[in-house]
This record gives structure tokens, sequence and C-alpha cells, in this order.
């Protein structure tokens, strides 16, 4: 007698069913849940050690509020590292903008007009350091890490020079009492870091112009040889990197009353971890803006959370920067699986 096997009957529709949600799970809304599930993680830890006072609704939008500078920064540089690059003076920049739109002849020419123009000079000087970036990478052949490593130095001088080594003090109240104040019960340097965000994702995901960043992080000779004007979109790439920096130049003159040229210390690190642990490769050809605002929150959240348990700085640097090198292990694998599929 012999013994026959049997096959589930339900085996041949959940082989596709489990192919599907692998090819989900491996794609970008796999990485994104992924990303969520720590975010969410995280904050039951910070339930559970800081209980009450963690889940305060003040507490929670101080933590977005907090990332909201940061955000607005990583915004602008997902697009630079997408197509393969690097910007380490977006820091430097910030603070550069912020004593420019602090000076006292502004601030008088502010108050008699209208503080617009201390926004449009800080956004301003910011994109014009991403131009200068841009054109030394894009037409001076300048590897991007020596570029932007060179304006690092040279705008936080220039920002030391225009301060005379001083805090730039902001007294117009207009300016002030507006990016101080709330809509609907949010602050507005949350509104600016979502209006930021949202922008940025339709540029780099619904438009050909993220397609092209995306195909010249991808494969650079390939895109110039397919027709793409690599250089020029090389330089708008760190324009909109200046913007932002600009941009967040403006939040901080509003956070802290004062243009400074220490403003913006460190930003590029956190922003460049920002990024990579929200999903974009630092090699480029893959970039997205949804993980880069997850990738915020994530730093800000840990952040809150040590700062209210009085963890030692030392400790939390170590912990960013262990979570930094799993985010970048991770994409190595993921790197390494995309190139065998092709």
């Amino acid at each position: 007698m012999s013994e026959t096997t049997t096959t589930p009957a339900a085996t041949g529709s959940e082989a596709p069913a489990s192919g599907a949600l692998r090819r989900i799970l491996s794609g970008t809304a796999g990485r994104n849940l992924g990303l969520i599930i720590a975010l969410l993680v995280i904050v039951v830890v910070g339930w559970i050690t800081g209980q009450e006072r963690f889940m305060d609704l003040g507490n929670l939008v101080t933590i977005v509020r907090y990332g909201s500078i940061l955000g607005v920064v990583a915004i602008g540089m997902t697009f630079v590292i997408t197509a393969g690059g690097i910007d380490l003076s977006v820091g430097s920049v910030i603070g550069l903008a912020s004593v420019v739109a602090s000076l006292s002849w502004i601030q008088n020419a502010s108050a008699q007009s209208t503080w617009l123009l201390m926004v449009v000079v800080a956004i301003a000087v910011g994109g014009l350091a991403g131009l200068v970036n841009g054109i030394v990478i894009a037409y001076g052949k300048v590897v991007p890490f020596i570029a932007t490593l060179a304006m690092l130095v040279a705008a936080r001088g220039l920002a030391e020079i225009f301060a005379n080594k001083t805090t730039q003090v902001v007294s117009v109240q207009g300016f002030l009492s507006f990016f101080r104040g709330n809509l609907l019960g949010i602050p507005w340097l949350i509104w600016i870091f979502a209006i930021v965000a949202v922008i940025g994702w339709f540029l780099l995901a619904r438009t050909t112009f993220g397609r092209r960043t995306v195909a010249i992080g991808g494969n650079f000779e390939a895109a110039r040889l397919a027709g793409l004007k690599v250089k020029r979109h090389t330089v708008s790439l760190y324009v909109i990197s200046g913007l932002t920096a600009g941009i967040a130049a403006v939040m901080f003159l509003a956070r802290t009353n004062a243009g400074s040229s220490t403003h913006g210390t460190l930003y590029e690190l956190d922003a460049i971890a920002a990024v990579v642990v929200g999903g974009t490769l630092l090699i480029g050809g893959r970039g997205t803006i949804v993980g880069t605002v997850l990738g915020v929150l994530i730093f800000s959240t840990l952040s809150n959370i040590f700062t209210m348990n009085n963890l030692n700085i030392s400790v939390q640097a170590v912990v960013k920067g262990v979570i930094i090198v799993a985010a970048v292990l991770l994409q190595q694998r993921l790197a390494e699986r995309s190139t065998r599929s092709r």
C-alpha cells in the first residue's frame, strides 16, 4: 500500500501571496514600515521611562518642534545624497545666513518696511552658498566632499567676520511674533517643516526632476549619455540644499531670538544621519522624503528621552552612533540584494 502525499490546498494561493508580501516588505513601503515600527518602539520606551511626562501633548509637540529645524535641513540633504553627492556646509551656512539676516541695518530696514526682508535675506544667503557649491562641484569638477568642506570653513569664517564674534539680537517684534505663534494650535516652526517636507516629497517622488535626480545618483555616466543635463541639475540640487539651510536659519532666528555664527554647528552630521537612517542610499540612486521625516522624528524622540532621563551626553552620542552604523549596515544589505536581483 503506497503512501499518498497530500499537498495542502492553500499552498498554491499562499505562495503568490507570500511572494507579494515579500516584495512589499522589501520595497519602499516595507522600509518605511520598519521605520514606523522603530519609532513606535522608541515611543513605548519613552512612555515607560518618562511615563505621563513623555506622553503629555505639550511634550509631543516639543519633540516635533525640536526636530523641525533639522528636518528642513535634512529634506534638502536628501536631494543631494540621492544624486550621489554630499553637503557638509549646511551647518555653517545656517550660521552665516542667520548672522547676515540679523545685522542691525537689515533689522532697521525690516522694521521700517516688513520683516519679510529678513526672511528673504536669510534664504537668499543660503541659496547663494548652495549655488557656489554646485558650480564648484559641477563645473569645477571638485569632489562634493572637498567643495562643501571648504564652504563649511569659509561660511563659518564669514559669519564670524560679519558678526564680529558677537551675538546679533533680533528685535523686530513682527518677525518674532509671527514665527513664535501658532496656527490651529500648532507652532509655525512645525508648519514650516511640514510644508517643506510635502514640497520635497512631491518634487522627488512625483516629478521628472525627481526621477532625473535618482537617475544621476544611480549611474552618473549613463544619465549623461542619456542626454540629461547633469551639470545644471547638480547645481540645482545644491541650491535646494542651500535654500533649506536658509529656511533653517530663519527658524533659528525665531527660536533663539538672535543670529550667531555658532548656529547650525554639527547640523550637517545630524542631517546626514537622519537621511541615512531614513533609507536614502549614501551611494545615491535611491531617496525617500518620507523616510527622512521618520529618521528626523526618531532622532528627536530619542533626544527627548535622553534629556528627560538625564542621560549623559557622551552616552547619547554613543547610542546615536550605534543607530547610524546599524542603518548603514542595513543599507549595504539592501544594496547587495538589489544588485543580485538585477
